[in-house]
């Protein structure tokens, strides 16, 4: 059972899927800080400086408006709309960075299937194949 188990775990499906687990994790801090501290300040800005993230509607009469989110959430129930609207666009921003890196591998791959391949020199033995034939006919062309 531990034969085989090695044997499963060391195949190389399960270890590019570590990989790319790995990488993936790396990566996924890599586009959240992308997301949250350059793109949502910039959109921020834009729309008038507002965190979206702290914007909600009280739904209890003990939450007081214009505390930041997690105070509110403490003193009572909220609807954070503004929480909902920034993973939304977290989500979005993602999304597309991710498709733009696959259409950039895509072209990638595109340009290197397109490339034209090399035909392999011929082994000895066709060419002393080749070289039979070659003789074959002169003989028989006489």
């Amino acid at each position: 059972m531990i034969k085989e188990f090695k044997e499963f775990a060391m195949r190389g499906n399960v270890m590019d899927l570590a990989i790319g687990i790995i990488i993936g994790g790396a990566f996924s801090g890599l586009v959240n800080s992308v997301v949250n501290d350059l793109i949502m300040p910039l959109i921020g800005t834009a729309v008038g400086d507002m965190d979206f993230s702290n914007l909600y509607v009280p739904l209890s009469s003990a939450v007081p408006s214009g505390l930041a989110l997690e105070e509110a959430r403490k003193l009572g129930a909220v609807f954070a709309w503004g929480n909902f609207v920034t993973v939304v666009l977290n989500f979005l921003i993602l999304a597309f960075i991710i498709f733009m890196i696959v259409k950039g591998m895509n072209r990638l791959m595109r340009k290197k299937a397109a490339a034209p391949a090399v035909p392999p020199a011929p082994t000895k033995e066709e060419v002393l194949l080749t070289e039979m034939r070659d003789a074959l006919r002169t003989i028989a062309a006489k």
